[in-house]
């Protein structure tokens, strides 16, 4: 018998070296419960910590989620996106970075801080980042999925390697639909994670073009429209001088809930974005936006999965990451 048990053990261990051997270098087995003898009560600080800010703002919400969408797609998973550079060269500093909201960054900063006063040097940046994001989701009346641990911080943030990478507001479903593919992302992932601007605000300058170009009526001639009345709620909101810090809602029916109203809006021509509308005109993706428009659990069930997915992009381990004592600088 004691013969048996060394062989079956003998025989993990060659499995789970095999799988490790799999693996490209630098990404992490991710685990839920990769905190639990060394910081079990993580995702509570976390959520306290989380909860505490959305009182202060909803901001939070979608800042926090636009947050972990924009790190994990430039160089992974990793936190790279809250480092601070003193020659303003850092992700956050990319053009396409620049409209992150502070309260993002403040929320991961905070729960951070908290983190560190019950174990400190043990929960990374980038695993705080996907346990806040799973939070004001399911704190604005969305989803609540069970979050995968395990990453490391990013050695790397640079402001240059970020073009190209996120989805742009004029984007059509074949270059978006590219673009999530290089992130092990599938075209019904890609239209479950845009739900994610049901929270979501934006500011003006990033679709005037299309607002001005494509207002209703006789101006509506290449690309998709908005629906008249809603391109006159635009219009009085953002006029050709408007302030470049204004901005407006991306869900107008229910700005503060996470929901379903996304779907219905784009069916309505109310999608803020080219790359929002064009998820309804396109014949490859109208037929999840209708679904999802319809029923609210199919749409949160995608949205889980997707997030879940999303969130084992380009994740770190060994000597391919740290453990940050502060989330906005490298120890080194």
């Amino acid at each position: 018998m004691e013969q048996w048990r060394r062989g079956r053990h003998l025989s993990t261990v060659v499995a789970v070296a095999l799988v490790a051997a799999m693996l490209p270098s630098g990404e992490a087995r991710l685990s839920p419960g990769y905190y639990r003898a060394t910081c079990p009560d993580v995702e509570a600080i976390v959520r306290a910590v989380v909860a505490r800010k959305v009182k202060e703002t909803f901001v939070t919400v979608p800042a926090t989620l636009r947050l972990f969408f924009h790190d994990c797609f430039v160089e992974g998973c990793d936190a790279s996106v809250m480092i601070a550079s003193g020659g303003n060269d850092a992700e956050k500093d990319a053009p396409d970075n620049l409209s992150l909201a502070g309260d993002g960054f403040d929320t991961v900063v905070r729960a951070k801080a908290e983190v560190e006063k019950q174990c400190p040097g043990v929960v990374s940046c980038a695993d705080i980042l996907a346990i806040a994001a799973r939070d004001v989701v399911s704190l604005s009346s969305g989803p609540h999925w069970t979050v995968e641990l395990g990453r490391l911080d990013g050695l790397v943030s640079n402001a240059g390697d970020v073009a190209g990478r996120l989805p742009g507001p004029d984007m059509h479903v074949k270059d978006l639909a590219a673009m999530f593919a290089k992130n092990n992302l599938t075209t019904l992932d890609m239209v479950a994670l845009s739900g994610a601007h049901t929270v979501g605000f934006a500011h003006c300058t990033r679709f005037a073009g299309r607002l001005y170009r494509h207002g209703g009526g006789a101006a509506a001639a290449a690309g998709p429209a908005y629906d008249p009345a809603y391109a006159r709620q635009l219009m009085a909101a953002c006029p050709p001088d408007v302030d470049p810090n204004i901005a407006v809602n991306m869900d107008p029916v229910t700005p503060t809930a996470f929901d379903n109203a996304y779907y219905a809006n784009l069916a309505g021509g109310m999608g803020l974005f080219t790359s929002d509308q064009a998820l309804y005109d396109h014949v490859a993706t109208q037929p999840a936006v209708r679904g999802f428009a319809k029923n609210q659990t199919r749409f949160f069930e995608a949205f889980k999965d997707a997030m879940v997915k999303l969130g084992r992009v380009g994740v770190k381990s060994g000597r391919h990451g740290e453990i940050r004592r502060d989330c906005t600088r490298f120890n080194r």
